[in-house]
């Protein structure tokens, strides 16, 4: 299992796996990305099989990205971990495709809930 993590915030990259390894996926490989056009480099060239983005980034946003996936045909499993957590930001999250919306701050226990069940 591969998993990208993509923040424009290096720090918060860093507490994402963190708190992925604390809720029981260290196991798995983990590829970061600076901003959104990052990561949609990075899953055409790592094929992840989960990405785990923040909303707000420069470059392009997450939702930005997760459109743009999708519109190249990608149906990679994509998640946000934002501080964004209003209906109306879950709400675009679902229609454009997303899994889940985890909101900060967060726990093991609230990556264990949105994440079992997607990957292994």
């Amino acid at each position: 299992m591969k998993i990208l993590v993509a923040d424009d915030s290096r720090v918060m990259r860093q507490i994402v796996i963190r708190t992925l390894r604390q809720a029981g996926y260290d196991d798995h490989d983990i590829v970061e990305a600076e901003d959104g056009r990052d990561a949609y480099d990075k899953v055409q060239s790592e094929s992840p099989d989960l990405v785990l983005s923040d909303w707000n980034m420069p470059n392009m946003t997450g939702l930005e990205c997760l459109q743009a996936l999708r519109s190249s045909g990608s149906g990679v499993p994509f998640g946000f971990v934002t501080s964004e957590g209003s209906a109306e930001m879950r709400e675009k999250a679902a229609d454009a495709g997303a899994l889940f919306l985890i909101a900060k701050p967060f726990t093991e226990e609230t990556f264990r809930d949105n994440l079992d069940g997607v990957i292994a």
